[in-house]
């Protein structure tokens, strides 16, 4: 496992998260789409992971509803992957809900990222829904886990 050191990082470092994004996804994004997404969002929470000072992943998150956290978006780099950062990610991300009194975390997943649908399912998530995604034509997978169970 990764020695990830894990911040909650502000907006100031929205810049270094769009960069690893783009490096991990298509289609690419700008800050500014991620900055109309939160638009009217509570609770916004970005994570940074680091491994010997260098950026390796992140996690980006908000309020969906009153009791209920939303995981929007968790990367990790591809040279680091494999090495428990994502776990490190989202346990860091479903401590820091708990902490704000969210009762559930919920998390949607492309059907074609099978590592997070692995990993969704070993932190204990619970599939909930299906919905078809007719932009990306696929299939995403809604999961969700308790807060209070713990």
């Amino acid at each position: 496992m990764a020695d990830a050191i894990i911040d909650v990082v502000g907006v100031d470092e929205l810049p270094l998260i769009i960069d690893m994004y783009n490096q991990i996804f298509r289609p690419t994004k700008t800050i500014e789409s991620f900055r109309r997404r939160y638009m009217g969002r509570h609770n916004i929470l970005q994570l940074v992971a680091r491994v010997k000072d260098k950026p390796a992943g992140f996690f980006l998150g908000f309020e969906l509803k009153p009791d209920t956290f939303f995981a929007w978006f968790y990367g990790v780099m591809p040279d680091v992957r494999r090495m428990g950062i994502g776990s490190q990610l989202m346990e860091a991300a479903q401590s820091w809900a708990a902490q704000h009194h969210y009762e559930t975390i919920r998390l949607e997943c492309h059907n074609t990222h099978r590592p997070m649908l692995h990993l969704a399912i070993e932190l204990g998530y619970d599939i909930v829904g299906l919905h078809w995604d007719a932009d990306r034509g696929d299939n995403l997978i809604m999961f969700e886990k308790s807060l209070t169970d713990r």
